[in-house]
């Protein structure tokens, strides 16, 4: 079973054709040889027909291929009438997707208007409540029906009116059905989307896509590469087009590196037919992002790369740490083993930031490149490892793509039986001249976070961002986006969409200054209870809108707070926080941009 032929060298997945809408009058077609597109989700009340309209065409006038609106209620549905009809008077002929949680009778209103219906397995015919049952074959078979049932109207309207689906699951939303037999994993999430496929192909419709959706890059990226080999081992004609996403993304460069990650990664494995980032942002600040992933594929890989094997050097289904043995980077900073990734700097940034960052400082330089025992290698010929070195890297070879390099390292390591660390360095050329900063963040996420997903990689070393200090900055970013170390408060934060019940920019940046230097603690802002419970699963607490100007308070997945006043619900979380031990008085500002204060930053603007 396998998701790509070769982790090595470039490959792009052939899928199969699918229409949104008519080619020839607007539509767009996925899969095949066309290139990959790029969609995004409007803000607005779906039943403001003039702001859906409004939102719609600025998406479109910045790049945007195909439009995505939620129709939460039967009546939100009926109105996509009124914004489909008023979008093809201004000429605008864009595809538009039907967002559906919960009610089926929404999905049947819905597919009279729009060219795309997107469902979710996980609260279309099931429910979540979190209960653990045992389901015999018997029961969990009579389960199946039911979900058959109520979604086969669907997939026969559908094919009768030339429309097509999205099976999307959410990690944050699968059933307590499937919960109940795979488990919280990406083959609950598998098995989820193939039950609902499995339906459509019984009735002879094709017209569909997957997405994976997580708001943990690893975990997202072992859904889709699972899926994509479920769909291989189901046979020839399974090959149905993707929807790559990190929902719950964030915002700022947050947000970036998490889709750069998941999204990206995913895009060098040759997957993907479609994308969004998902930002906590104005909907437009999307598009450029998605554009700029995209062009970083062809730098990042090769197809006619020549490798000795395509063999796997990593489970690319179920994480796990590379196995390493531990040795001293610097005094009292260990690498490998169980340690935590580390951060090396090259000797001129450590000469630029020794004088401006605090011993105790969170975000520090662990250990100077120069001064390692650090073996370099061309992983494509065979190499022996001298009893001193402490480090294994690969050297400068403009040639070669950093991703393919260090999983191909990784592979001569395991198969020589050693188990010494490794340096990933984000590239294997100094980019002359520099990189903007957009760029040095999409493409040193992709490399570093990619390969971190897959379990390879003791220290890092950031060399695409030219500034020492953003630099140092991003590098501990890309780890904590990556689950590898944490520093600093983490947020889950849905983007808006016309569900969100409160600003959740306003609100994200309100929780942002009085938390933010809760290091080690993760809060989920949601802005209504469709992924909600599930995506907080994680988090240890929980922002969510419950009702119009009404909040309610998770810890875990469980609510405890409920209806709360909007203006009061950030002190009731801060003491939420406190109640359960998490809360520490923040220290006084430091006054130096790079000691104890978090504050040096890459500079990615939010409208880039």
């Amino acid at each position: 079973m396998s998701y790509c032929p070769s982790p090595y060298r470039y490959q792009r997945r052939r899928s199969r054709e699918i229409f949104l809408g008519d080619p020839r009058d607007g539509g767009v077609v996925l899969g095949g040889d066309h290139p990959v597109v790029v969609q995004s989700m409007i803000t607005a009340d779906t039943m403001d027909t003039e702001a859906c309209v409004r939102e719609t065409l600025a998406l479109v006038e910045a790049g945007c291929q195909v439009v995505r609106i939620t129709a939460p209620t039967v009546r939100d549905a009926a109105n996509l009438r009124n914004i489909v009809a008023e979008l093809r008077a201004r000429g605008c002929k864009v595809p538009i997707v039907a967002d559906i949680h919960f009610k089926p009778e929404a999905a049947m209103e819905a597919v009279k208007w729009v060219e795309v219906v997107r469902v979710n397995p996980g609260n279309y015919a099931d429910s979540k409540k979190f209960v653990v049952k045992e389901y015999t074959d018997a029961q969990y078979a009579a389960e199946l029906a039911r979900v058959e049932e109520k979604f086969t109207p669907l997939v026969l309207e559908c094919k009768r009116l030339g429309r097509a689906l999205r099976i999307g699951t959410n990690h944050g939303s699968l059933s307590d059905r499937i919960l109940n037999r795979y488990g919280d994993t990406p083959l609950g999430m598998v098995e989820s989307a193939l039950e609902f496929a499995r339906i459509c192909r019984k009735h002879d419709f094709h017209n569909f896509k997957f997405s994976m959706k997580a708001s943990n890059p690893k975990v997202a990226i072992q859904c889709y590469r699972l899926l994509v080999a479920r769909l291989a081992a189901e046979g020839d004609d399974w090959n149905y087009p993707l929807h790559l996403g990190v929902t719950e993304a964030g915002e700022g460069e947050d947000g970036r590196i998490k889709s750069a990650i998941g999204i990206g990664a995913l895009l060098c494995d040759g997957l993907g037919d479609t994308i969004r980032v998902s930002l906590t942002e104005d909907s437009v600040h999307e598009i450029p992002v998605c554009r700029a992933l995209l062009e970083c594929v062809p730098a990042l890989t090769r197809p006619d790369l020549q490798v000795p094997t395509d063999e796997f050097p990593f489970d690319p289904y179920q994480y796990q740490r590379r196995p390493t043995v531990e040795v001293e980077l610097a005094p009292g900073i260990r690498c490998g083993g169980d340690q935590t990734i580390r951060v090396v700097v090259p000797r001129a940034a450590w000469m630029t930031l020794q004088s401006r960052i605090s011993p105790r400082a969170d975000v520090r330089p662990e250990a100077v490149y120069e001064d390692l025992r650090i073996l370099e290698v061309d992983p494509r010929e065979p190499f022996e490892v001298p009893t001193d070195a402490l480090l294994v890297t690969v050297k400068d070879l403009p040639e070669l793509p950093a991703l393919a390099a260090f999983r191909l390292l990784a592979w001569r390591l395991n198969r020589m039986g050693r188990r010494n660390p490794i340096l990933l360095k984000d590239t294997l050329q100094v980019p002359q001249p520099p990189l903007d900063a957009q760029t040095a963040l999409l493409r040193s996420s992709i490399v570093l976070g990619g390969l971190l997903a897959d379990g390879i990689g003791d220290a890092i070393l950031v060399r695409n961002e030219a500034h020492p200090e953003a630099a140092l900055r991003l590098g501990y970013n890309i780890l904590q986006a990556a689950g590898c170390r944490t520093f600093k408060t983490e947020y889950v934060a849905c983007p808006s969409c016309g569900r969100t019940l409160f600003n959740l920019q306003t609100v994200t940046a309100r929780i942002k200054a009085r938390t933010s230097h809760l290091k080690g603690v993760r809060i989920a802002v949601m802005g209504c209870i469709v992924n909600g419970p599930g995506e907080m699963a994680d988090a240890d607490f929980g922002y969510v809108g419950g009702a119009p100007g009404k909040v309610n308070l998770y810890v875990g997945k469980k609510p405890v707070k409920f209806n709360i006043p909007e203006e009061e619900a950030v002190d009731r979380l801060i003491d939420l926080i406190r109640e359960h031990g998490k809360w520490v008085d923040p220290e006084p500002a430091q006054g130096s941009a790079g000691t104890d204060s978090p504050s040096v930053t890459c500079s990615v603007s939010s409208t880039a």
